[in-house]
């Protein structure tokens, strides 16, 4: 069953932000180093890429991440996408393509930014991205898994979440739909934005996403996509029992990937008990 590793857990600036001083931004805690928000899922021989961040590369690098056996892209914005290039180093180490998955506003976007990953181009891997782009809008197969996509709205702009078993990972929603509030049910392990303790009109803050919580009533929840505004202990203080603050490099594990005690990241381990 699934373990997610968080490869990165701030917002599109990142902290620190170039030209801040803020007390966060010069936080000797390394917690409060968030590169842009991005993770991975293990799910049992399989590995699944969340987005591809600005910094990509160097959270490769941090986690020990060297596999990817397919790429979620949740929305096409420039710190979900930036890293996407890096995508050619794992085909070049599998010596394969790789199937990408996207709704189909995303995947419009993906196609007209990254042309030249969806062609084939060169006969050897690595020179660029080698990639496979299918839109999804519902449940979808790949390799022995069945992933659920989670439409979110972010601003006017529709994101999709996606559920791995009984782990849910949601990112950059403002509002969670009915439908898609059904499609969490029973989740066990929850992943979700919450921005800042002030309400921001495109983002989940920390009190909404606390609230949709509170209505899933999962077993554990974990805070991402985070803003220079919250630091880990300040946030970590106003949290309640059974929600954290996520941060990069941080590997958790639902209920029954503990349970089957799976191998967990390099960084610690949460939900492991």
């Amino acid at each position: 069953m699934p373990h997610l590793t968080f490869l990165g857990t701030g917002t599109s600036n990142g902290i620190p932000m170039i030209g801040c001083t803020c007390p966060v931004c010069r936080s000797s805690d390394p917690r409060d180093r968030r590169s842009r928000t991005s993770a991975v899922v293990r799910w049992d021989e399989r590995t699944y890429l969340i987005d591809t961040a600005t910094e990509l590369r160097l959270q490769a690098l941090a986690t020990g991440l060297d596999a990817v056996d397919a790429v979620l892209m949740t929305h096409a914005h420039a710190d979900h996408t930036g890293g996407f290039d890096d995508l050619r180093r794992f085909n070049e180490l599998a010596q394969d393509r790789i199937p990408v998955y996207a709704g189909a506003a995303t995947a419009e976007v993906l196609r007209e930014r990254f042309a030249y990953a969806f062609t084939h181009e060169f006969p050897f891997f690595g020179g660029k991205p080698d990639l496979d782009l299918f839109e999804v809008g519902g449940p979808f197969q790949t390799g022995p898994h069945t992933m659920v996509p989670i439409p979110v709205w972010h601003g006017r702009s529709m994101v999709q979440g996606y559920r791995f078993g009984d782990l849910a990972y949601v990112t950059d929603a403002k509002t969670i739909p009915d439908d898609s509030m059904a499609l969490l049910q029973g989740v066990d392990t929850l992943v979700l934005n919450a921005l800042r303790e002030r309400p921001h009109p495109t983002h989940l803050s920390l009190d909404d996403a606390l609230s949709i919580i509170e209505q899933l009533q999962p077993r554990q929840a974990f805070l991402i996509h985070m803003s220079h505004e919250l630091s880990h202990e300040r946030g970590s203080a106003l949290l309640p029992p059974g929600v954290a603050l996520a941060y990069d490099g941080l590997t958790i594990a639902s209920a029954q990937a503990a349970e089957a005690q799976a191998p967990v990241g390099q960084h610690g381990d949460a939900g492991a008990s």
